[in-house]
């Protein structure tokens, strides 16, 4: 019995040290735990009319992020990509939230210097959204979409904008060592309860002494036998204890070494990923501007809403100030002067209505830089065959405008182009292609002038939509037709107006303007030329004895194959307008 004290203290301590691990791991998950959030704010810093939140800080510490931001008056958060929110901001003062203090309690805030004003970033084409707010918001910023995003806050970029920004994160709240703890606190406490529960083994040897002794020695050898016998029972109880002790022990210490050894894999599985410069390889990153489209969907389509309902109020008003926000260059002209005709001559032909919906297709470029072009393929109410609307953005701080209107000519096929963004070429730019642009509108200005061409097997059109044949007829009539007058027709590229997309078989779309001029001179002293009642509103009379020139803006579409291929060319779309009418 005396090995019992000590085994008794060894399983109290066992289990007491149990108990403190196992509180210890309980804790890590309850009463320890980290907080789920931690939430960082921008100290107020120089007053700047624009602040701009950094894209990294949506991704920094994973998952979502919220943002508070308190006010005087009205602001507004937008958000879009890096480069354009950087181009949007321009040269203007501005502060730029980069990242977060080590204790994650502090957002750090850069100032930079610059034009102590901008224009207000309401309304710009350049967010795929905006939030409005007064006196206090809540985001919560989440990506609308693949790829890097920005946000912006502003007043009216006059105003300072709001200083007051706090930003929630998710916080790391893996406790890697809680498991562990608690599983290693209760093998402590069983291995204690086991310790005072288990009985040592061993057993006394018999005695192997001769019985051959005489009668005299047998009381002596009893009473050492009985000695023996205790001392050996004394010692195999001794061993027997220590031998179930250190059987005790080696259990725990092998559990105790696979629980820290598992301990240590969930605190390595729980650690963040290395980083390039860790792992001594760098980071793979998409070249900027490669595949990102300027614009998503649902930013397109909102475009084209604005754009369809200022179309549709100057339309019906037959006011071309009321197209100013988001309709310029050739189709701005074709409209104004549309509108002119028809105030004084009611049977003249209204323009084509643009129409949002129905939205067959879209063409989006991936290019960056500015002027940024983009296409859509609508037929709505009003519209007979699909129409071709061709929108431009001169700059950041400008919207889209509708630039050109093209019907798509009956019977032809539109080329398949890529929806996630495309290539965008210059006018120039002959790589890859049978021609380039700039030469695809000249052979089709060539096409349209000379009946004997030399692009007349080169670009050809289909048989139920002969534009070509038709204007070529036309101008043959009137000089057939006009006795009094010499006439000639010329057909001239705007080389400005000239827009480019790659289409998916690696040819290209190419879009763009030719100035259509009809010359007419009398061809003796005396002898009269008269022009049509449409003509006459804008020239201010019906006949000239002196000569006149008819203009027209012609918005066309050419398709051209690419370099290897021997098909020719193709007109997929073409309208005319008259735009002046003078007399010499």
């Amino acid at each position: 019995m005396i090995g019992i004290p000590l085994r008794f203290k060894t399983a109290v301590a066992l289990v007491l040290l149990g108990l403190l691990t196992l509180l210890a791991g309980i804790g890590q998950k309850t009463f320890w735990a980290p907080a789920e959030t931690v939430t960082a704010t921008a100290s107020a810093g120089e007053a700047a009319p624009l602040t701009v939140i950094d894209q990294k800080l949506r991704t920094l510490e994973g998952g979502t992020v919220t943002i508070k931001v308190k006010g005087e008056g009205s602001f507004l958060l937008a958000a879009g990509r890096p480069d354009d929110v950087d181009a949007w901001v321009g040269k203007t003062a501005h502060n730029t939230v980069t990242g977060l203090s080590d204790d994650k309690k502090s957002l750090q805030v850069k100032h930079t210097d610059g034009e102590a004003s901008a224009p207000s970033p309401a309304g710009s084409d350049l967010w795929v959204s905006t939030e409005n707010a007064s006196g206090e918001m809540d985001y919560t910023w989440s990506a609308p979409a693949d790829g890097d995003w920005s946000l912006l806050l502003a007043a009216d970029g006059k105003k300072p904008a709001p200083s007051s920004i706090s930003m929630t994160f998710p916080n790391d709240t893996s406790m890697p060592w809680a498991v562990p703890l608690m599983v290693l606190g209760g093998l402590l406490i069983i291995a204690g309860g086991a310790l005072l529960v288990l009985k040592p083994k061993g057993a006394a040897p018999r005695d192997g002494g001769s019985s051959d002794n005489g009668a005299a020695g047998k009381a002596s050898d009893k009473q050492g036998s009985l000695f023996a016998r205790r001392a050996r029972a004394k010692a195999a109880a001794k061993a027997g204890e220590r031998s179930s002790s250190a059987r005790l022990s080696v259990v725990v210490a092998a559990t105790t070494a696979a629980v820290l050894a598992g301990g240590a894999a969930a605190a390595q599985a729980s650690a963040p990923a290395s980083t390039a410069s860790e792992s001594g390889a760098p980071a793979s990153a998409a070249p900027a501007g490669n595949g990102t489209p300027v614009v998503l969907d649902a930013q397109f389509r909102r475009i084209l809403e604005q754009v369809a309902s200022a179309t549709d109020a100057g339309d019906a008003a037959k006011d071309a100030k009321k197209l100013a926000a988001r309709v310029a260059g050739t189709e701005l002209e074709v409209r104004t002067q549309n509108y002119k005709i028809r105030s004084r001559v009611a049977s003249y032909d209204a323009r084509m209505p643009v129409r949002s919906t129905k939205l067959l297709t879209t063409v989006v470029t991936d290019k960056r830089e500015w002027p940024r072009s983009v296409m859509a393929v609508t037929q709505g109410e009003g519209n007979v065959v699909p129409q071709l609307l061709t929108l431009v953005q001169n700059s950041p701080r400008e919207n889209y405008k509708l630039v050109g209107t093209s019907p798509l000519q009956p019977g032809t096929t539109f080329p398949a182009i890529v929806r996630g963004g495309t290539e965008s070429l210059a006018a120039d730019d002959k790589s890859g292609l049978l021609y380039s642009g700039q030469e695809a509108l000249a052979g089709l200005a060539d096409r349209l002038t000379k009946s004997n061409s030399t692009f007349k097997s080169k670009l050809v059109e289909g048989e139920s939509s002969p534009y070509i044949a038709d204007t070529l007829s036309y101008q043959a009539d009137i000089v057939k037709d006009g006795v009094d007058g010499k006439f000639a027709f010329t057909h001239k590229v705007v080389p400005e107006s000239t827009v480019v997309f790659r289409t998916e078989d690696g040819g290209a779309l190419v879009l763009g303007r030719l100035t259509f001029n009809f010359d007419g001179t009398p061809k003796a002293e005396g002898d009269k030329l008269s022009i049509g009642n449409d003509a006459a509103v804008l020239a201010g009379g019906k006949e000239t004895t002196t000569g006149m020139v008819l203009k027209f803006a012609e918005s066309v579409a050419v398709y051209v194959p690419p370099a290897a291929s021997k098909d020719p060319m193709k007109l997929v779309a073409a309208t005319r307008g008259l735009v002046g009418a003078s007399f010499k």
